[in-house]
């Protein structure tokens, strides 16, 4: 089949938690989407939000937004779909997918989260591969929104986002949901996320599919979605402790090898290069540049480089070291 002819209907599954600050920027970037508007649907998932998400998703389904002609393609306006569902049982993100998959009637189902912001011509790349029968997961490419603070920087710099780190994972690739889509053939197979897993849910899913069926995964580098890097040390910290838990949780259900952690002696020897070699090198260079270009932000998240990952790195051992694979994980709901 040509792929300028290959429109499947497509479902789009969003979970939602405590989502007011970002659902209007999200709902626009899914009505400025260049897939044909009657074929996609939109399903927007509440996960126990304490905030006015509900409010705003009944809203949004009750008025749904209309596609302006040089988007859509046509000469008249149309309405994207949006459905407001809800997941109060489990308080878990892959939870609130399996309802909204569940919910679903497309032949393609597509994963995207409340805080991120597809480009125009996201879904349209995305579901683009499923032309060929042999592909049963798509995943596109994650990057950052424009960062202010120096943590947002860093990880921008480090790429930390980006599908390609764990498309190399050395057990298994795998795409994260954040930019994923896979057959709804596939998910009747091999059953749909494990709702109480509170992370790495998305690598599950992957390496189950890959490694019990025949489908292949294709990276679509051109589906662009655009996440905000954490912009504290708190919410750094946090995202880093949950990569720790997924790779215990993944341990424990695929047999992937956890990471060795760093000794204290490391963690001091790391410290004092960057102390006493890295740092001056860095400070020098800075003061050696034109004053206009001094002490640039980019020059902060060079002279910080260093004690920023390994701060990152303490978390994610944390996390790795006090997480606990809660025994309902492994149970594994079917379509």
């Amino acid at each position: 089949m040509n792929s300028d002819e290959f429109l499947p209907q497509v479902s789009v599954v969003v979970p939602v938690y405590n989502g007011e600050m970002d659902l209007a920027e999200l709902i626009e970037c899914l009505r400025s989407q260049t897939y044909p508007p009657h074929r996609v649907e939109y399903l927007l998932v509440d996960n126990k939000s304490r905030d006015r998400t509900s409010t705003i998703l009944q809203t949004a389904a009750s008025n749904p937004p209309s596609v302006p002609p040089l988007v859509s393609g046509g000469s008249n306006f149309n309405q994207i779909t949006i459905r407001h569902l809800t997941e109060n049982q489990i308080q878990s993100s892959y939870a609130a997918r399996n309802q909204g998959i569940r919910a679903s009637t497309g032949e393609i189902i597509a994963f995207t989260d409340g805080d991120c912001r597809p480009e125009s011509d996201w879904l349209e790349n995305l579901v683009k591969p499923f032309v060929d029968l042999e592909i049963g997961i798509s995943a596109g490419e994650i990057l950052a929104l424009p960062g202010k603070t120096i943590l947002e920087q860093h990880a921008d710099r480090q790429n930390t986002l980006s599908q390609k780190h764990t498309l190399a994972h050395p057990f298994c690739p795998y795409g994260q949901t954040a930019n994923l889509a896979v057959r709804r053939l596939v998910l009747q197979q091999i059953g749909l996320f494990r709702p109480y897993l509170t992370s790495g849910g998305d690598a599950d899913l992957c390496w189950r599919i890959l490694r019990e069926t025949s489908y292949k995964m294709y990276f679509a580098e051109n589906a662009i979605v655009r996440h905000r890097h954490r912009s504290t040390i708190k919410q750094l910290q946090s995202q880093w402790y949950r990569y720790g838990e997924s790779n215990k949780y993944l341990h424990e259900l695929h047999g992937v090898d956890l990471m060795r952690e760093f000794t204290t002696g490391e963690y001091f020897y790391r410290l004092a290069r960057w102390l006493f070699k890295e740092f001056p090198v860095a400070a020098a260079k800075s003061a050696l540049a034109k004053p206009s270009k001094r002490i640039a932000r980019a020059d902060l998240v060079d002279l910080f480089n260093t004690p920023i990952g390994l701060l990152n790195v303490r978390a994610r051992s944390m996390g790795q070291r006090q997480a606990k694979l809660p025994l309902a994980a492994w149970e594994i709901p079917q379509l």
